[in-house]
């Protein structure tokens, strides 16, 4: 296919609503594919792997994805950050198109663009899950246009007769219809960026906030150096003999150790011997973990 010199190279960047307008702008630039060019790329990409195809069909379908995510701007959410999200949904999709089936792209795309959109706006609407299965993710996403169908815009919770008409047509329980409701009219979660004036030269609510835990890099660095011991002790635990692991690992790496006694029966030797066999499994664990330890600084410097 002949490429296009006035067509963008690539996805625009999505910033702020302020490039909102240029990014929609940019993405009428791609031109649209007919049913025969939409079919070869496709095939190229589903045979091949090929991924300036993919790029074709992804980038002829922006604006698909820029009028579905047009419609979900009422949950309060930034409209670049919906467009992003349905991006990602329509890389899928291309993914997982078979044009074989004999159907347009868009109509596959479209349910993948609308699903990760919805999936989007479930995460970020609050930190506690607004609706785990499909029906309750239906409530959600219907739940504003059927009060309006039913007239209900008073405040508080829903007459019942309310709820259980939209619980009828919804097929959900009819606590599930008053919990979403009172849910949904406090609103989602308040940013902690929201300026504490309306100058904003005060600073914002994050900025009141202290916390006393471990920094973040700080965390990784224990979690890493964790994963490092855990390494060579597993490493150096194959130096000893399968009796000296069991005893070494019971008396000193279980949170319920067992006793001398315990063992003693196991092994049928006294308890003495249980602790001599111990002492020489954690004096041999120890040079293994230095060996080891030697090992990897040389590596690392080398």
């Amino acid at each position: 296919m002949a490429k296009n010199s006035n067509v963008p190279a690539k996805i625009p960047a999505l910033g702020g609503d302020a490039s909102l307008n240029r990014y929609l702008s940019e993405v009428r630039k791609f031109p649209l594919l007919t049913p025969e060019q939409e079919y070869m790329l496709a095939k190229r990409y589903s045979e091949h792997k090929d991924q300036e195809a993919a790029a074709q069909l992804v980038t002829s379908h922006l604006r698909l994805v820029a009028k579905i995510a047009m419609g979900f701007r009422g949950y309060g959410l930034p409209v670049s950050d919906l467009i992003s999200e349905g991006n990602v949904g329509l890389m899928q999709g291309v993914k997982k198109f078979e044009p074989e089936r004999g159907f347009r792209l868009a109509t596959y795309a479209m349910w993948w663009i609308r699903a990760s959109i919805q999936e989007y706006i479930l995460r970020s609407w609050s930190l506690v899950k607004m609706g785990t299965t499909a029906a309750q993710k239906k409530l959600f996403f219907n739940l504003r246009r059927m009060k309006n169908n039913l007239e209900a815009f008073e405040d508080g919770d829903l007459k019942p007769e309310d709820v259980a008409k939209i619980s009828s047509d919804l097929g959900v329980a009819e606590h599930e219809v008053v919990n979403m409701n009172r849910r949904m009219s406090m609103g989602g979660d308040a940013s902690l960026n929201i300026p504490l004036s309306e100058d904003g030269e005060s600073g914002q609510w994050q900025d009141t906030l202290e916390d006393d835990g471990p920094l973040h890099d700080q965390q990784i660095a224990d979690a890493q150096e964790a994963d490092f011991r855990r390494e060579m002790l597993n490493e150096a635990m194959e130096s000893l003999n399968e009796r000296e692991q069991h005893i070494l690992a019971e008396r000193r790496l279980s949170e319920d150790p067992k006793t001398l006694e315990d063992l003693s029966k196991v092994y049928s030797v006294s308890r003495e011997r249980i602790r001599q066999i111990e002492v020489r499994a954690f004096e041999k664990l120890q040079k293994a973990m230095l060996r080891i330890a030697g090992e990897k600084q040389l590596l690392a410097a080398g």
